[in-house]
């Protein structure tokens, strides 16, 4: 019998971050970041532009990205500009709890 407590602290530590990967809209911002080579940054102007949304709807996205550490970003005076973190530790997480499922399904 699998470890379902262990599965349950595996979901806990990775909930935020699939939250925020879950949204179309937060996707489309990572796509956008994605684009974006030299990780230079991205302003919220031109993400309202390329993804189509509303100034306050990218902030707003733009908040539950940086509050699951997937987005950060650096101000040049009065600009802000927004990256990807280069933080992977959600990732390797979020790989760890499918291995796991994966692993339960398998033997099931």
């Amino acid at each position: 019998m699998a470890d379902f407590t262990e599965l349950k602290k595996e979901f806990s530590e990775v909930s935020d971050f699939l939250i925020a990967l879950g949204d179309e809209k937060r996707q489309a911002i990572i796509i956008r970041l994605l684009e974006e080579g030299a990780c230079k940054g991205v302003r919220v102007s031109e993400l309202t532009e390329d993804t189509k949304l509303s100034r306050p709807a990218v902030s707003h996205h733009l908040k539950i990205l940086k509050e699951a550490n997937i987005v950060d970003y650096h101000s040049e005076g009065t600009k802000n500009y927004y990256y990807l973190t280069h933080e992977t530790q959600k990732i390797e997480r979020l790989k760890k709890l499918l291995d796991s499922v994966t692993q339960i399904m398998v033997k099931e």
